[in-house]
């Protein structure tokens, strides 16, 4: 178990994502003082947010989340940073203690607890080949409306833990944070597998009825 600092936000961050921040509140900006400074190295966690908003306080947090380290910050005045992070480890929070003045909570990280190793040799093409399908449709969406067409994703074929890459998969599909912390909290790679295919399917049904 490990005392973390916590930054809820209103949006679900996955392992292995991008996360910049604009931090400006007071309690948030002591948050990267003390990140900055701490000897195991600049990381928080990240939680999606229940009920509230990311400013002033009194919001409800979901209790799963990820680590998110600092790779790089720049200070632009009046105690104001500019944050370049990583999303790194799940975690699941066992305790919320008193913000003081910014969140903190006892955390477990918590990897996944099954592998999918019976699923992954001819599920994972094929999962590919949905997120490409819902690309094609979402690029004629994009022209027939006079936007850009988004480029479709370039997704490595299948090595490495397939939990790990369900996540990367994730990322692509456009849904929303309940449906994302679906995908985060599913307990495995059995368990997330499902969740990703589910959310392709959601996502092309969508498409294709706004093409009709």
């Amino acid at each position: 178990m490990t005392l973390l600092p916590m930054f809820p936000l209103g949006s679900t961050m996955l392992p292995g994502q991008q996360l910049p921040l604009h931090v400006f509140e007071p309690r948030y900006q002591e948050l990267v003082r003390d990140c900055l400074d701490a000897p195991d190295g600049p990381r928080f966690g990240v939680v999606l947010i229940a009920r509230g908003n990311e400013v002033g306080g009194g919001d409800v947090r979901h209790d799963v989340g990820t680590i998110a380290r600092i790779e790089s910050h720049a200070s632009i005045g009046d105690g104001r940073y500019e944050l370049f992070c990583r999303t790194e480890e799940r975690i699941k929070v066992s305790k919320w203690l008193p913000d003081n003045p910014y969140p903190i909570a006892e955390v477990d990280v918590w990897p996944d607890e099954n592998t999918g190793t019976q699923t992954a040799d001819y599920e994972f093409p094929s999962l590919i080949e949905r997120l490409e399908f819902l690309y094609g449709l979402l690029r004629r969406l994009a022209t027939e409306t006079g936007n850009v067409p988004p480029d479709v994703p370039v997704i490595g074929g299948f090595r490495g833990s397939l939990g790990t890459r369900l996540y990367e998969i994730a990322t692509y599909i456009p849904m929303g944070d309940a449906d994302r912390l679906q995908i985060l909290a599913a307990a495995g790679a059995d368990e997330r597998l499902r969740e990703v295919s589910e959310a392709i399917e959601n996502a092309i049904e969508m498409v294709q009825f706004r093409l009709m």
